[in-house]
């Protein structure tokens, strides 16, 4: 082989062995050495906060506020001055007025960690959700804060045995329901009439604050089944405000109220020959007495404006009648008083309280006398129809008979309560 040739192959061949060499080297470690490596970062618990505050980093005292006490009197106890709390209270004017402190609240004073046990924040609820923080640290100040509610779904259902609110009770229910679904169906069913063997079926939601249950929120849906008869209401808002209407999309709201007031008993019927308690004779009655504790809220069955107000010697005491349209005209007689504001020529609306129960005139004790006129003749309040409120408007026609579907299906999947 030539000669040049071989010089070239021999520089090729150690030329290759280079780069193989090269390529082979074990590569750096570039990892950090185990000392050098920073830390794993401390991941701290989430702070236990109450009012904003975190709990643990106080000394909490709790108490309630007892009758007659005021805010000098619960922050003095703590080693507050007179001079701080006089402060407080003319800084605090503008967001919540200490002299409306009331009996029964609790209130909490959280205190530094230390061996001072510097009293550092006071917090006074005013209500299950609202609250008021006074600062007591250098700068004094007062704000507003509102606890967290949270909404839960719940079911129910029950059986009428001997009342609705019993029923409510042996079921473990809010007897606040019963109050709820008499306004819901006060324009259908009439709650004085239901009996043994009528029973429900409700899915409702219930407020809770720090897992205490604070009351009860909207009501989802109801089956009455009253007498055989199934009275469904489901609730849906078209847009102005929520209301209830049956399965059909038709509204539950009629024109007038069932009764002007809320629980109470039908002590005398309308007649044209009824035995007067007190003169002893018969004559007619054309109306209808709801007896109730004196003093008992009576509501107007529907807007109107009053006509009169005035007493009536030697028969129906004060009372209050209220024109609502062309057609009809209530009356309300044996009041012990009138509402503030009530005057003739006064506008109502549907469920403004216009007087209270009374034995006011020829009474023998405290009950409503209820009269209606229809065109000017009285008629029987328990017989009179009333025409509907506004139904499902076609375009809300698809959301509401969707939402109606999905809320029936759960509804009768809920046992009924067995006798």
């Amino acid at each position: 082989m030539h000669k040049k040739y071989r010089v070239e192959i021999i520089f090729l061949l150690a030329a290759a062995a280079v780069i193989i060499g090269v390529l082979n080297l074990p590569k750096p470690d570039k990892s950090i050495p185990e000392a050098e490596k920073a830390p794993e970062p401390e991941i701290l618990p989430k702070p236990l906060l109450r009012f904003g505050l975190p709990v643990d980093s106080f000394v909490v005292s709790e108490g309630v506020v007892q009758r007659n006490q005021n805010l000098s009197q619960l922050l003095t106890g703590y080693g507050v001055t007179l001079g701080t709390i006089d402060q407080l209270a003319r800084l605090s004017r503008d967001t919540f007025d200490v002299r409306k402190i009331k009996t029964g609240r609790k209130y909490y004073v959280f205190r530094s960690s230390d061996s001072l046990l510097t009293p550092e924040y006071f917090i006074y609820e005013s209500s299950g959700t609202d609250y008021v923080v006074f600062t007591l640290r250098d700068s004094l100040k007062a704000y507003n804060g509102k606890k967290k509610v949270q909404v839960r779904i719940r079911k129910g259902t029950g059986r009428i045995e001997t009342s609705l609110w019993d029923a409510m009770n042996d079921q473990n229910l809010s007897p606040i329901l019963a109050l709820a679904m008499s306004d819901i169906y006060q324009w259908t069913l009439d709650f004085y009439g239901i009996q043994k063997g009528d029973k429900f079926r409700i899915i409702f939601e219930e407020e809770f604050v720090e897992e205490f249950p604070l009351g009860i929120g909207k009501i989802h849906a109801v089956q009455f089944n009253h007498r055989g008869q199934d009275y469904f209401a489901f609730r849906f808002n078209q847009g102005d405000k929520p209301d209830y209407f049956d399965e059909e999309g038709k509204n539950l709201r009629k024109a007038f109220l069932k009764s002007p007031l809320p629980f109470s008993r039908i002590s005398s019927r309308f007649s044209y020959s009824r035995m007067h308690p007190i003169l002893r004779y018969r004559r007619p009655h054309l109306g209808v007495d709801y007896a109730a504790p004196r003093g008992t809220p009576v509501q107007s069955i529907g807007d109107g404006i009053v006509t009169e107000k005035a007493y009536q010697q030697g028969g129906g005491g004060y009372y209050l009648k209220i024109k609502h349209n062309s057609v009809y005209t209530t009356t309300y007689m044996h009041l012990s008083g009138y509402a503030k504001g009530i005057t003739t020529g006064t506008r109502v609306n549907q469920g403004d309280v216009i007087g209270y129960v009374g034995s006011s005139g020829l009474a023998t004790g405290p009950h409503l006398d209820f009269r209606i006129s229809k065109n000017g003749s009285p008629v029987d309040p328990l017989k009179v129809e009333a025409p509907p409120g506004d139904s499902i408007r076609t375009e809300n026609l698809n959301d509401y008979f969707h939402l109606k579907d999905s809320l029936m299906n759960e509804l009768v999947q809920i046992d009924w309560v067995e006798r």
